[in-house]
């Protein structure tokens, strides 16, 4: 309570306040004591490598998950919106449900509305004047948020973010993941909540709704907390970090390049004291060793000792496992991988997606395609591997092919990360598939774990183990950087670089794959939705 106090004192704003969290799963500890304050206006980056617990804090704050230890409060009367990377849309719920989900409290003032005008009727004097005023209260409420023009307000959130086009009546289940993302983020936005919390918005989404919801993040005046290992949009909107790392979370101002200057010039600094204060325990320890049975020198040996117990040992953090992805390479692919002669895509024959698609991919090449969500990104990949059959046209993979395909969406097994990779290599024993997990930038908890209790960059890591270790001449990849910290992206890049096989990436970071490919395709130039 003091910290509220002295910010109340100084005419500063507290939204949020976390004290002595501790949490963890199992032997596994997430955080240790840790606190985080968020002020009025305030636009926080929340980073760390994956695994750190972004998303459990998220959980925490938002009341989805009890803590083991510490407290969790909440300015008064304030509204937060959560967008959540593993939101569940449901079968059966159309866009317009989704979004009209959005004013869920004001339909229930409604419904309470309308019980009391049936109950007008049987009313004694003094309880109509009690009914007519909490009614007056309700229809003040329902003018002042909009609540008869709610269809208007849906089609323009709608329209602004493409949805509008899909059909406010399509089954949120025929969607791609960017559709889907776009959806939970309109239903965020009709909401307007005082405060946005938002884990990882930029999956999924395309260049241009990205440069979208970063021009509305910039003009946002109140304050919000964003998970994302997307640095250049993070850099753009953000003004205060906090950083998870080793249960610890840390406070630093600026954006991120600002705390990773100021981050390198701290680990130096605690390297050097540690350095240090080890020469110093090595030289008390050696002159206790020499002094403590001569009579003579006794007490100086003591006195040492002494200053050893007392000493408060500096302690370094253990450095997090970095990630090697080094692809197994078959022996080479025919001159060509696949070639398409007037491919139409689609799932239904009165709906194609794209115009007649001519396009040849040969060995070696390295190609991002690249487009707008839900123009057949992934439809185009899973009918040049037969996934899906052609609509018209066909397309016609080449000889000699060892295909690694990475999926965008799959739903994590119940097996551990152990069962996961010896379903894929019966062959290998346990210490190779530990191996190969760890090279993965797996710890030995990770290791133990089931696959669907990981974060999304773990679970990513997982499946990025199969496809390093089965031997391959094309590499099909859609959306792999999602959920991936920095170093794993870095470490993918250089990966991808040095493999000899062809490789085809759907990708929405531009970062990412430049200086990777040699050929970018935009599918818009060929979707009929464009």
């Amino acid at each position: 309570m003091l910290l509220w106090r002295y910010i109340e004192r100084y005419g500063i704003k507290m939204v949020l306040n976390v004290e002595n969290l501790s949490h963890g799963f199992g032997d596994r500890a997430i955080f240790d004591n840790v606190s985080f304050r968020l002020l009025k206006g305030e636009h926080i980056g929340l980073i760390g490598a994956n695994g750190e617990g972004k998303s459990t804090f998220m959980n925490i704050v938002t009341g989805k998950l009890t803590p083991d230890a510490g407290n969790v409060e909440w300015n008064k009367n304030v509204r937060v919106g959560y967008l959540d990377q593993h939101a569940v849309l449901e079968k059966g719920m159309t866009i317009g449900d989704v979004l009209r989900s959005a004013f869920k409290w004001l339909f229930d003032m409604e419904e309470k509305m309308n019980a009391i005008c049936d109950k007008l009727g049987e009313a004694s004097a003094e309880e109509m004047d009690e009914m007519m005023e909490e009614l007056g209260t309700i229809q003040d409420m329902l003018t002042n948020h909009d609540f008869y023009v709610i269809e208007a307000k849906v089609e323009e959130v709608a329209r602004a973010l493409g949805i509008l086009e899909l059909g406010l009546d399509k089954d949120v289940t025929e969607l791609s993941g960017g559709q889907r993302t776009k959806i939970l983020l309109a239903k965020l936005l009709l909401e307007k909540p005082d405060i946005l919390l938002l884990d990882e918005p930029t999956n999924h989404l395309d260049a241009n709704h990205i440069e979208w919801l970063k021009r509305y993040l910039q003009e946002y005046e109140s304050a919000f907390i964003l998970i994302s290992h997307d640095i250049p949009f993070l850099n753009s909107v953000i003004n205060i970090i906090y950083h998870m790392e080793n249960q610890e979370l840390n406070r630093y101002v600026g954006d991120y390049d600002k705390f990773q200057e100021v981050y390198a010039v701290k680990k130096a600094q605690l390297e050097a004291a540690y350095n240090r204060q080890q020469q110093e325990i090595a030289d008390l320890k050696d002159f206790v060793a020499r002094n403590k049975a001569r009579v003579s020198t006794r007490n100086m040996a003591m006195s040492r000792q002494k200053k050893l117990d007392k000493m408060d040992v500096i302690e370094l953090a253990k450095e997090k496992p970095k990630p090697e992805f080094n692809f197994k390479e078959a022996r080479a692919a025919g001159k060509v991988i696949f070639e398409t002669t007037d491919l139409v895509i689609g799932y239904d024959k009165s709906q194609p997606l794209s115009k007649p698609m001519n396009l040849r991919m040969e060995r070696g090449e390295k190609i991002a395609i690249v487009g707008t969500n839900g123009i057949g990104k992934t439809t185009f990949l899973k009918s040049v591997l037969g996934l899906i059959p052609a609509l018209k046209g066909k397309a016609a993979l080449g000889d000699y092919l060892y295909k690694g395909y990475f999926e965008q969406e799959i739903k994590p097994s119940n097996n551990t990360c152990i069962e996961e990779i010896w379903e894929e290599f019966p062959s290998y024993t346990q210490y190779e598939v530990r191996s190969a997990l760890a090279k993965c930038g797996l710890t030995t908890k990770h290791i133990e774990s089931q696959v669907r209790v990981l974060s999304g960059g773990e679970q990513a890591k997982v499946r990025l183990c199969k496809l390093v270790n089965n031997e391959t001449n094309i590499l099909l990849l859609d959306e792999p950087t999602n959920h991936l910290d920095v170093d794993a992206k870095d470490e993918l890049k250089r990966a991808l670089k040095e493999y000899k096989g062809a490789v085809l990436i759907v990708c929405h970071e531009p970062e990412f794959y430049e200086g990777l490919v040699d050929k970018v395709w935009n599918l818009e130039e060929y979707s009929l939705l464009a």
